[in-house]
């Protein structure tokens, strides 16, 4: 319904739309750049539902920077080459207080200058992104690439709700053009969150945060990208046409104003001892942030001082990259061990002489497929370097060659399944071997445990040894028959009595009723993650009527895409799954979703939180599912915007920080009452 481009609906409409965005704007700005929302998210979203209306019954209002086109471009078929207005330099590397010192010898020589003002940022464990503004509106988006031209992922950088789709009006001339350098990164939440989704679909998961960042930028579809938490930092100023600017410190300045976001760990020494000082108090804190680090950055902040010095073929020579010494430890692989997952994928995981690393002793470490040990020639008695991939998941980095005695042994994957002896087969264009066998007891054994999980069905008490030892007996086949144990049978096995089988009973019981979407998450169809299971009970409500699904219905769900129903066509199609679905509808399973499930009280809306230490009977993960449950936030470090510490025992200088800066510390007791009133 559109009129004349000056009748009154027009006008009307065109104030009520620009009010909206700025409106949009402005709220996205408090929310995803300052961390200050001043409106609950139910307030955001009316006013964008009202733009969408809005811009749908006026299409010649819609613009290409409106909110709303953030999201929902059509996939790409590849990304066009763009060149960049003005080169995009690496940074050189020192790893030491000497080399630094080095840097700022040969700076004060060739300016002949003794005191140098630096600027000193966190060097940001992310993707190097070039943007581009004309008038004010942004208009693309390129990776660093060689550093003259790169990849054009603007539809993609556009779902990122810290980068301005247009510049704010700031009390000086919007530039004409305006390059602006920073790194595109995943926080360590959003990275561990996307791995949990990743395995519950049996997907591969990331090595790291910024190979998860990368990966989601080089998504063709936008959609994804946008589906993925991802955030911006801005680090400097390339072209910036109708700007004039004396220092780099300046230079931030006018990008916060012009919208963007700034670490806040951003500092002006002035002079080397300061920036040294800044860098020695970071050695032990990089843990604390949410977001990964690898080292720090200095700059010369003058930018007269910057031209002056110039680049090298391929450096600035103002500017340094101060490394972090990644913390390894050498130990030797006595074994290879291969473990088989549910979907039947062998996974090799190195079997260790145990070592300290990163505070933890580490026994075992990842070795991911075939591919990656034959890479790395990695062999049975080797000695071997390894870190914590993502500073999580210990990994071997290489092996110490001049170590190797004569007797090191190679390791090829078996031809056959550890567990069961069918023909493994290897998956075509990947890495991944898996067992042919549809009954290898493996893959039993990881269903049953991936069934009664937190998660699916959520079965208290039923965990992996209890499991391991039901099967061991027989007792329990496939998933129907946890519903048919009886309690003598329980009460028999090993370290479990009369008490405990009730209990167990009981629990199983209760499982009966979590629905439809715990239950097609629990039954693990492949890709149908906690999240597409929601989904589709929503939709089908039973899982009779899922299981005669078609095709096109299926794909026609947001966020069901072909891939997943091919999944669940396949899954319906094998008549042993149906059988098992009718198996535990007349043992009692609900496997109907005839409501929404509760929405808890947001309680702790507004209130964030950080935990330190071992509570006494709930892990940190489990605390942190509270608290987003109930609307609060889970925070890395302790600040002053902190309003509780959640404290167990060792805990360790979060605590400290949260005396020091006289936030309010409580315990899992006083947590449980802060949290009753949601039940």
């Amino acid at each position: 319904m559109t009129e004349g481009t000056g009748s009154k609906p027009d006008r009307d409409a065109a104030r009520e739309i620009e009010e909206l965005r700025r409106l949009l704007e402005y709220h996205s700005y408090r929310y995803y750049v300052l961390d200050a929302p001043e409106i609950p998210d139910s307030e955001y979203d009316r006013y964008f539902r009202r733009l969408t209306e809005l811009e749908a019954a006026y299409p010649h209002l819609l613009t290409p920077d409106s909110p709303t086109q953030r999201v929902g471009g059509r996939p790409a078929e590849g990304f066009a080459k763009s060149t960049h207005l003005s080169p995009l330099y690496s940074l050189g590397n020192v790893f030491s207080v000497a080399e630094l010192q080095s840097f700022h010898s040969r700076i004060v020589n060739m300016l002949d200058i003794e005191t140098i003002e630096y600027v000193v940022e966190l060097k940001i464990d992310g993707l190097a992104m070039n943007l581009t503004y004309d008038q004010g509106a942004l208009t693309r988006g390129a990776t660093r690439g060689d550093g003259v031209i790169g990849e054009d992922v603007t539809g993609n950088i556009r779902t990122i709700r810290s980068i301005p789709l247009a510049l704010r009006q700031a009390d000086f001339p919007l530039p004409d053009v305006l390059e602006v350098r920073g790194e595109v990164f995943m926080p360590r939440a959003a990275f561990n969150r996307l791995n949990r989704e990743r395995e519950q679909k049996g997907e591969a998961l990331f090595a790291n945060p910024r190979n998860a960042a990368a990966g989601s930028l080089r998504q063709l579809d936008p959609r994804i990208t946008a589906g993925r938490t991802l955030d911006f930092f801005v680090h400097g100023i390339g072209r910036h046409d109708g700007l004039t600017l004396e220092s780099y410190n300046q230079g931030m300045d006018v990008l916060r104003q012009l919208g963007f976001k700034i670490n806040p760990y951003c500092r002006l020494c002035r002079n080397i001892q300061e920036v040294i000082d800044y860098c020695d108090s970071w050695a032990g804190k990089r843990a604390e942030l949410p977001y990964d680090i690898d080292g720090l950055v200095i700059k010369v902040n003058s930018l007269d001082m910057q031209a002056g010095l110039g680049f090298t073929a391929k450096d600035p020579r103002w500017a340094i990259a101060f490394k972090f010494a990644a913390e390894q430890a050498v130990t030797v692989v006595e074994d290879i061990l291969i473990r088989v997952g549910r979907t039947g994928v062998l996974t090799p995981t190195a079997l260790l002489q145990p070592v300290r690393l990163a505070g933890s002793t580490v026994s075992r470490a990842t070795l991911h497929n075939a591919d990656y040990i034959a890479e790395k020639d990695i062999r049975i008695g080797d000695t071997v370097i390894i870190h914590k991939a993502g500073e999580i998941i210990p990994e071997v980095v290489s092996v110490v060659a001049s170590q190797r005695t004569g007797r090191e042994k190679s390791f090829e994957m078996p031809k056959t399944c550890p567990e069961c002896e069918s023909p493994v087969a290897r998956l075509e264009s990947e890495a991944a071997y898996k067992c042919t066998n549809p009954h290898c007891p493996a893959l039993l054994r990881e269903k049953l445990i991936h069934f009664a999980s937190r998660d699916a069905m959520d079965i208290e008490g039923l965990g992996p040894a209890v499991i391991n030892s039901l099967a061991d007996a027989g007792l329990v086949k496939d998933v129907a028959d946890f519903y048919r144990l009886q309690a003598p049978d329980i009460a028999r096995l090993e370290r479990l009595g009369e008490k405990s089988a009730q209990n167990l009973l009981a629990a199983i019981e209760a499982s009966k009723f979590q629905g439809l979407s715990r239950l097609l998450f629990a039954l693990g169809i492949r890709h149908v993650g906690s999240k597409a299971a929601a989904i589709l009970a929503r939709h089908f409500r039973t899982a009779d009527r899922l299981a005669v699904a078609e095709s096109e219905e299926l794909t026609a769900l947001d966020e069901i895409g072909p891939k997943i129903a091919d999944s669940i066509l396949h899954y319906f199609a094998q008549p042993e799954n149906l059988e098992l679905i009718s198996n535990l509808q007349n043992l009692g399973v609900d496997t109907t979703e005839t409501q929404a499930a509760p929405v808890a009280k947001q309680i702790l809306a507004g209130k964030t939180f950080v935990l330190t230490g071992t509570l006494p009977t709930m892990t940190r993960e489990e605390a942190a599912s509270v608290i987003e449950k109930l609307g609060g936030k889970v925070s890395a470090s302790v600040s002053k915007k902190t309003d509780f510490v959640l404290a167990g025992e060792q805990a360790g200088s979060k605590l400290d920080k949260a005396r020091e800066l006289g936030v309010t510390v409580i315990d899992e007791g006083q947590f449980l009452e802060l949290t009753a009133a949601a039940e």
